[in-house]
């Protein structure tokens, strides 16, 4: 008999909302003309400049690592990224002139071209330090 008491109430106000609320009515008159009328769009040219092709991404490093075979740098920004990079054929003779000439030092700064997601350095800019 409670529960009955508990929810009279809340039903009671609910009907008394129902019975009263207001029918939903539409804007207002629509004539044909409005509805037809077209939609105005601006035309946009595409551009027909010439797409330069990514040739490889670059990445600051600083050298952990440096051998006539790879090169190990971590990243400036990211000290826990370390990458290992061979060399692409082309560098070859360069790097074994680095080499000879003592190469590049644990600490020093370089740049490292490489295409995205591979682990080929295609070329390296930095200034080796000079060895110990």
């Amino acid at each position: 008999m409670k529960t009955l008491k508990i929810f009279a109430l809340p039903v009671a106000a609910a009907a008394a909302l129902a019975a009263y609320s207001v029918p939903a009515r539409a804007q207002g008159p629509v004539t044909a003309v409005e509805v037809a009328a077209p939609v105005v769009v601006k035309t946009i040219e595409a551009a027909t400049s010439k797409k330069k092709t990514p040739k490889g991404d670059w990445m600051n490093g600083q050298v952990i690592h440096f051998d006539a075979n790879t090169v190990i740098v971590s990243e400036v920004d990211n000290e826990r990224a370390i990458h290992t990079f061979t060399y692409a054929p082309e560098m070859k003779d360069k790097v074994q002139q680095l080499v000879d000439a003592g190469g590049y030092q644990y600490g020093d700064k370089v740049k490292i071209l490489h295409q995205s997601g591979q682990t080929v350095a295609l070329k390296i800019v930095g200034k080796p330090s000079k060895p110990l």
